[in-house]
């Protein structure tokens, strides 16, 4: 049996009849966004706890692998402030190398996601699991950026959140003024930057502009800049590097490597979905996790960090005139030409300007309004958003991602079990049509009928179990209506099981009316239906009812007219309709002869008249 791994971008659709006319705005657009993706490639490094270069790699690499081999028209791949909380603690733990191989194995990892055709699986992580860790991160990111903000004097600052905050707290009085001066006005630049003018210059790039003039020609403002801490920018592109690896260290990375992958995979896939959106286009999230996968592989291995879809330049890029991924990839070239050109220059940003990007990436990141929507949630969702959010802030977010999925699962198994029914029916409790229906039909004594409906799984088989607890004795003859089961799993499987051994062993029988497709397929694989006896097993409830009576020695049940219910109604109805009518016919009878004796006496009272 061959084994295909579909691999087709994007780009190869939209270069059919591609021309110069499409080519103008695709690079005007890029050109756009790669200035965008200066700062917030810089900052997101630097809170990364990598140096602000390895930002500006990962854009270049990865942002020009994921826009050539995506699955979508116009996403911008590169750093996002998502990776920052998760790249910095690993950074802190196990080091800058392991981090470099931590981003290596989630590429793989996402490689064979999108390999293996799991792109669609992604959306079945509920929504409060994902905008609770992403109001986390947001919380997260701020926290981060409270020292270059303000200009504290920290020696480290720890990468727990609880301590973070103490510590900072503590330093508070060591605020730079010039600092908090300047953070301060590039964060109100940025928020009051007109919308209209944002499209041609953004406002995070005034700010950069600004704060950079503001250190050139005021230097009696001694803030620290990207030159006083890190040295400044390399004027060119490093050569590629392969981190040593040992199954010592890689044995510890899996766990955050798959959180890396997993948030990559979300966050890129809703970018994917938000740009479908802008452009009127259909992604395949499969290619688009492969292409994903190939960068975070790539981008390490020449000083980059992890990267996916980022969802504020997707958008600058679609308003900017976008019209195929060849716009993403001048963006990448764009920053490459950059750092070739102007990295003499970028030794003058200021740190607190680049805090302040940050400041507004978090502001606009988080989903605050969600918080007000809690109360008329449901409780369940609301405690798996809180719960993700206080993981995400006060313990990590792998731990958050992980709790928050299971105790989401565990949630939807309940609210699915809750949807299983497994209940006893007679005449009285019939709600099945005709052709289905005990209604008119002759049970033994001796039989017992139960129906179930629903997904017959582990959440649900104690529901059997308690049913047939309340009954004082069981049947001679137990038919389970299954005729509304859609699915089966092991342990509903084992449960029927384990009750058929149970009667069997008593002399009693089991059967089984008119079984789902999927549960026949299920009992027929295990094995059951040959055990239990395939004449035990029922097209629909007459024959199952027979089949009891056969079980019991009883003769067969007399003919019975299939229709004799619906006849009896139709009569019922039929008389009273003649009933009706009669009634109404006797209205208009006494109506008519009450119209011809009003006839009658007209005359003689109009001769009385003239007289």
């Amino acid at each position: 049996m061959k084994f295909a791994i579909p691999f087709r971008p994007k780009l190869f659709d939209t270069l059919k009849g591609y021309s110069l006319k499409d080519f103008v705005p695709d690079l005007i657009a890029g050109l756009t966004v790669g200035i965008v993706a200066l700062p917030l490639a810089m900052a997101f490094a630097i809170a990364s706890g990598v140096k602000p270069e390895a930002g500006i790699f990962t854009a270049v690499i990865a942002g020009f692998l994921i826009s050539a081999l995506g699955g979508t028209k116009v996403c911008i791949g590169g750093p996002t402030g998502a990776f920052i909380v998760i790249l910095y603690g690993i950074g802190v733990k196990y080091g800058l190398d392991n981090l470099a191989i931590c981003t290596v194995i989630a590429g793989v990892f996402l490689l064979i996601m999108g390999a293996t055709r799991m792109g669609t699986m992604i959306k079945f992580i509920p929504y409060p699991v994902t905008m609770g860790f992403t109001c986390g991160i947001a919380v997260l990111i701020f926290s981060t950026q409270i020292k270059d903000f303000f200009g504290l004097k920290v020696d480290k600052v720890p990468s727990e959140f609880v301590e973070k905050m103490r510590v900072l707290i503590e330093h508070l009085g060591t605020t730079q003024w010039p600092t908090l001066a300047l953070a301060v006005g590039s964060l109100a630049i940025i928020l009051c930057w007109p919308k209209s003018w944002q499209r041609r210059v953004p406002g995070s790039i005034v700010a950069l502009v600004c704060g950079t003039l503001a250190v050139v020609l005021l230097p009696s403002l001694h803030v620290e800049t990207i030159g006083s801490r890190f040295g400044g920018i390399p004027q060119g592109f490093p050569a590629p590097h392969v981190p040593v690896m040992s199954w010592e260290n890689i044995r510890h990375l899996f766990q955050p490597a798959m959180t890396i992958a997993i948030l990559a995979a979300i966050e890129s896939l809703l970018c994917a979905v938000v740009s479908d959106g802008m452009v009127d286009d259909r992604h395949d999230s499969n290619q688009e996790l492969m292409a994903q996968g190939i960068a975070n592989i790539v981008s390490p291995l020449f000083g980059g960090i992890a990267a996916t879809g980022a969802i504020a330049r997707t958008a600058t890029n679609v308003k900017s005139g976008a019209l195929s991924p060849v716009a993403g990839m001048i963006h990448a070239l764009t920053l490459l030409v950059i750092v070739l050109i102007a990295a003499p220059m970028a030794k003058f940003i200021p740190l607190a300007t680049l805090s302040a990007v940050l400041v507004n990436v978090a502001i606009h990141m988080g989903e605050w309004h969600n918080f007000g929507r809690l109360p008329k949630w449901p409780k369940s969702d609301a405690a798996v958003f809180l719960t993700a959010f206080g993981l995400t802030v006060a313990v990590d977010l792998t731990v958050a991602v992980e709790v928050g999925m299971v105790l989401a699962a565990i949630l939807f198994i309940k609210r699915s079990s809750e949807t299983t029914q497994i209940m006893a029916v007679d005449e009285s409790t019939e709600t099945e049509g005709s052709h289905h229906s005990l209604i008119g039909k002759e049970v033994p004594k001796g039989v017992m009928v139960y129906r179930m409906m629903g997904a017959f799984f582990f959440g649900a088989v104690d529901k059997l179990e308690s049913v047939l607890k309340r009954e004082k004795q069981e049947p001679d003859v137990l038919i389970l209506r299954m005729r509304k089961v859609v699915a089966m799993d092991a342990t509903g499987l084992n449960a029927l099981e384990d009750l058929f051994e149970r009667l069997h062993r008593k002399g009693k029988h089991l059967v089984l009316s008119a079984p789902h497709t999927n549960p026949m397929m299920v009992m027929e694989k295990a094995g059951f239906i040959d055990r239990l006896g395939r004449e035990n097993v029922c097209p629909h409830i007459d024959a199952a009812l027979a089949r009891a009576r056969e079980l019991l020695g009883l003769p067969p049940a007399p003919p019975k007219d299939p229709l004799h219910h619906e006849r009896e109604k139709l009569e019922r109805a039929r008389r009273e309709l003649a009933g009706a009518l009669e009634r109404v016919n006797g209205v208009l009878n006494e109506n008519s002869k009450l119209q011809t004796s009003n006839s009658r006496e007209a005359p003689n009272s109009k001769l009385q008249n003239k007289d």
